[in-house]
């Protein structure tokens, strides 16, 4: 998985920000594919501190990104951006393996 500038910049903004709150976590960014969704698969990322058996995990400056291991081929060759526009703010993922999404763009298959 790859990412952009803006988003390998927001993510370690994030995580130094919850250091200052919560020292005892050494958190982690965790990206996911979940069942669910209009096309039947839902991307999600959210901060961890608990490794998974099997975890893909790519190292940045300041922080790692863990993949679990169903969830990889999905996300392998994915982009992971951070937008912040007048209809969005938030994190999007570029999928080239997708063959399809939802209209409201939540979902893939």
């Amino acid at each position: 998985m790859h990412l952009t500038e803006k988003a390998v910049d927001k993510v370690a903004s994030l995580i130094k920000d919850s250091r200052i709150a919560t020292p005892e976590y050494d958190l982690f960014l965790r990206v996911a594919v979940q069942p669910g969704g209009c096309s039947g698969l839902r991307y999600q990322t959210y901060f961890d501190f608990e490794e998974k058996d099997g975890d893909e995990i790519i190292s940045h400056k300041d922080f790692d990104l863990h993949i679990d291991k169903m969830s990889w081929p999905y996300l392998n060759e994915s982009t992971l951006d951070y937008v912040e526009t007048m209809e969005k703010i938030g994190f999007t993922i570029d999928n080239p393996m997708a063959q399809g999404s939802c209209a409201c763009g939540d979902s893939f298959n």
